[in-house]
């Protein structure tokens, strides 16, 4: 077995790097296909993308307060990333909870309920007056926030057609960088104007949440009911397990280095450039919004590329190329040095994201596409998460001397600061060795409530089944199959 695994590993690596695109009946070209969109697919993918935005926003405005946090808490920056790392920890709890109940119940009201949750959460964390309470509550957010990827991927991505997922996949994966550089501006404008200081931004980012998620709630939903399919459900889910064991080991393998190498680039960049680069938190705050669109450009640009050349190569060469910016985004010493550095290692290193939602739901077994994309990507944030940790305890003891802007607190242009460094070459052998479904139409698989849905070949018929008729109130809300 273990030589049979190799040699698929092997051929993965060296043969299937550009894979043979699966041919639709009906090949169109990005443009006739885009244009083609109906009024329907359009919403899904924007609820997806708004929903992935939310949560940025909730998630990135620790990043953005570590200093106002320390100084609110008395504790240091190592003590405030501990509420980034247990936020990231229960992620998975999340992503099991929320996967499962939209992959047997439907996306939208499993959607709304998990983005309420985030909501709350967010708001009262701006309320908290203790050190613990903080940490209780965005431990308690990290189960929220687990839910939403899988989600949103599945519902921005599942009923569009093959020939634009991969532009679709990056800009739905920027989202993410998206809702950073709204967070961002939220900080740079609000914050400073308001005696609430740190608060403010949480207390926006959960306003904004919960708008949106009030306006999903007033769409249209599927419906489905039935002891008899839930018991179907929970059985093609054993089955899945056992199937694709090795896969979910993989993925998660997989996952958990494209999530240090996102975590370690983002959480702590604006305490790197206050602290170890002596600039102001508002400087820091503009070279993230900098760096926020070099991401966002990057993912829809890898996102366009993956159609062509594949998800897994498309991701190598974007990791390669935020690598070949690192040392401008470490050694400079100059505003417009640094945020040139964080915009081109910002391109590529959140670019190689950018084929991540749809080469994971190619890559699912295809009736489980909320719940397996979801729950593996967020295992592999709990793997990464002390990245944020490890990076500030690596910076307290790794020193170097640096110049610096000359200041009353730095009169010779002198100070010692931490050294802060990335490694790509595991996400890259790791992508590169893994499996690759390009243009797999996962749309006409069978859904997980029925029964063979976790067969690898339980296609369904250009017709909708009568018991799908049942399970999904209305045409209008059943589920899109074979007629992309």
């Amino acid at each position: 077995m273990a030589s049979a695994m190799l040699s698929i590993l092997q051929t993965n690596a060296v043969h299937n790097l550009i894979p043979k695109r699966e041919k639709t009946k009906k090949q169109k070209s990005l443009l006739k296909a885009l244009v083609e969109l109906n009024a329907r697919q359009w919403a899904e993918f924007g609820t997806g993308w708004l929903a992935w935005i939310c949560d940025s926003i909730d998630f990135y405005s620790v990043s953005l307060s570590v200093t106002n946090l320390s100084t609110q808490f008395g504790k240091d920056t190592t003590d405030i990333t501990r509420a980034i790392t247990l936020t990231l920890l229960l992620r998975p709890v999340g992503a099991i909870l929320f996967g499962m109940i939209s992959d047997r119940y439907g996306r939208k009201y499993p959607l709304a309920l998990n983005l309420l949750f985030i909501s709350c959460l967010e708001l009262g964390a701006g309320f908290v007056q203790t050190y613990s309470e903080f940490l209780a509550l965005r431990s308690l957010f990290g189960i929220a926030m687990g839910g939403i990827w899988g989600l949103a991927a599945s519902t921005g991505l599942e009923n569009l057609p093959v020939e634009t997922r991969g532009l679709a996949s990056g800009i739905l994966q920027e989202g993410y960088a998206v809702g950073c550089l709204v967070a961002a501006i939220i900080d740079l404008s609000l914050v400073p104007e308001q005696a609430h200081s740190w608060r403010a931004l949480f207390w926006c980012a959960a306003g904004i949440t919960r708008a949106y998620a009030r306006i999903h709630e007033e769409s249209r939903g599927r419906r489905t009911h039935g002891l008899h399919r839930t018991k179907i459900f929970l059985n093609e889910t054993k089955k899945m397990l056992r199937r694709h064991w090795i896969l979910c080991i993989y993925a998660v393998v997989f996952m958990s280095g494209f999530n240090f190498l996102s975590h370690g680039s983002q959480d702590l960049f604006p305490t790197y450039i206050q602290i170890s680069k002596g600039f102001s938190a508002h400087d820091a705050t503009i070279m993230t919004i900098i760096g926020f669109c070099g991401a966002i450009m990057g993912g829809a640009v890898s996102g366009s590329v993956s159609q062509y050349i594949g998800r897994r190569l498309s991701m190598i060469l974007f990791v390669l190329l935020g690598a070949l910016f690192i040392p401008l985004w470490i050694l400079p010493n100059s505003f417009a040095g640094l945020a040139v550095g964080a915009f081109c290692v910002q391109f590529g290193l959140q670019g190689s994201w950018g084929a991540m939602a749809i080469h994971l739901a190619e890559m699912s077994p295809p009736a489980f596409r909320a719940t397996f994309p979801g729950v593996v990507y967020q295992v592999g944030n709990m793997a990464s998460s002390a990245s944020a940790q490890i990076e500030a305890i690596g910076g307290n003891n790794l020193k170097t001397t640096i110049s610096v802007p000359d200041s009353m607190t730095n009169p010779t242009g002198q100070k010692v600061v931490p050294d802060y460094g990335r490694v790509q070459a595991f996400t890259i052998i790791v992508t590169a060795v893994g499996p690759e479904h390009h243009g797999y139409e996962f749309e006409k698989h069978r859904v997980a409530f029925e029964e063979g849905g976790a067969d690898n070949d339980a296609v369904m018929t250009e017709e909708v089944p009568e018991e799908m008729d049942e399970a999904f109130a209305g045409k209008d809300d059943a589920i899109m199959v074979g007629n992309v």
